[in-house]
């Protein structure tokens, strides 16, 4: 029996027409990132586990690969306490922890206020399921070296003309700050070592529903859960729920002044306040947003300020921030039509043809701006011109085995036409 040759759980081949509207749709992204002022970069696939297994990355980092030493002995397994003490290097699990790296080790030659793009394959452990992989591209914009929320607007403003270039209507900005959660906890008696759970449960909010949220929040020892919750409106509009700003406890000043200045600064883009974002990773410390579309029951992007993180590999606090839109849940919502690429153009030709007279052939058709496919003439040709229909020819020439090589002699046909 013939061993399996699919690819591995949760990841996927992708085909040459699928492959060519990803490029597009990334192009397009990349395209309005570097309209805001955002420069391209590139890390390795691969970091450190000292890096990447901190306790940064929340859950994520307990869904990264790690990548086994090399030359481990049998003692070395034996002795071995934890399967990360096997591990030297380990998958990147998102772009940020990469991004902060990449400045600690180059930040004498990049400006003060660095804006960064990453667009990039990451992989996770997850368990696979609609819109969820394992190896899976985002899309990331990061400014390090700005503290003011002015850092945010960039963010916000570049997302949303992102998603407007990509034809994507209807999105909103859900805004918090880890900064209010904070608060809201210590108010509400939850001891700071139960925070980090929490939040986790917090975050479970629109997949398990308020009562299974509080039945956890209490299983986990937070004395009054319900009461807790009590002060959140979870019908509010995207008007109303700004009023909610009023009545965070704790001393929150900073916060929502941070907040009410990013709707000042945008009117032009829905700003939603939501008391119960929490996003997953454990490296925020304020301001955190997510991108939210009316027809889905999951995010379509997100990020927040992660001014503590870069400030672990040089020793001295660099403020951060940056935004990610998740590539596969984007790529299904669009279709930006025509993809503007010259007609593909095909060479039937005899098995016998000269073979320096159909690269001559090929060659002064490429130098016109034609994308060339060769085809050596089989038995079926109808069948074989229906499938470069298929994959996007739109004319074809009959090249037989004494045909000069001049492009101006062929008779070129349309392949709707073919016989």
């Amino acid at each position: 029996m013939a061993a399996p040759v699919t690819p591995p759980r949760g990841m996927r081949d992708i085909l040459p027409a699928d492959k060519a509207r990803r490029e597009r749709v990334l192009a397009r992204i990349r395209s309005v990132y570097a309209a805001h002022g955002f420069d391209e970069i590139e890390t390795p696939v691969v970091e450190d586990t000292a890096r990447l297994f901190s306790g940064l990355g929340g859950d994520n980092e307990k869904l990264a690969y790690a990548v086994m030493k090399r030359g481990l002995t049998t003692d070395d397994l034996r002795a071995a306490a934890t399967p990360l003490d096997l591990a030297d290097l380990g998958l990147r699990f998102d772009l940020t922890v990469p991004l902060a790296r990449f400045y600690a080790s180059n930040r004498g030659a990049l400006p003060g206020v660095f804006r960064a793009i990453q667009i990039a394959p990451v992989w996770r452990a997850e368990r696979p399921q609609k819109g969820r992989y394992r190896q899976f591209v985002q899309c990331d914009i990061d400014i390090i070296g700005e503290p003011g929320v002015i850092a945010e607007a960039e963010l916000i403003t570049a997302t949303a003309a992102t998603l407007d270039a990509l034809g994507i209507p209807g999105c909103s900005i859900r805004l918090n700050d880890r900064r209010l959660l904070t608060a809201w906890l210590t108010a509400a008696a939850v001891p700071e070592a139960l925070q980090p759970k929490a939040l986790i449960t917090l975050d479970k909010l629109d997949k398990i529903g308020l009562d299974a949220v509080v039945a956890e929040l209490t299983e986990l020892g937070v004395a009054d859960a319900a009461a807790m919750m009590r002060w959140i409106d979870l019908d509010a509009d995207a008007t109303a729920s700004w009023s909610m700003l009023e009545r965070v406890p704790g001393d929150t000043a900073a916060a929502v002044a941070d907040l009410r200045a990013l709707r000042r600064a945008l009117p032009g883009i829905p700003l939603r306040f939501d008391p119960l974002l929490v996003r997953g990773m454990g490296y925020y410390t304020g301001p955190i947003f997510e991108v939210a579309h009316p027809e889905l029951g999951y995010s379509l992007g997100g990020g927040g300020r992660y001014d503590g993180m870069i400030g672990r590999f040089l020793g001295a606090d660099v403020p951060a921030t940056g935004f990610s839109l998740g590539f596969e849940r984007l790529i299904d919502l669009i279709d930006l039509g025509d993809d503007g690429r010259a007609d593909m153009v095909a060479l039937v030709h005899d098995a016998d043809l000269d073979l320096g007279s159909l690269m001559t052939l090929k060659t002064a058709l490429v130098a016109d701006g034609a994308r060339v496919r060769l085809l050596k003439r089989p038995k079926n040709l109808k069948a074989a011109l229906d499938q470069l229909a298929a994959e996007g020819c739109t004319r074809f020439a009959l090249v037989p085995a004494d045909s000069a090589a001049d492009v101006a002699a062929l008779d070129w046909r349309r392949l709707d036409s073919a016989p």
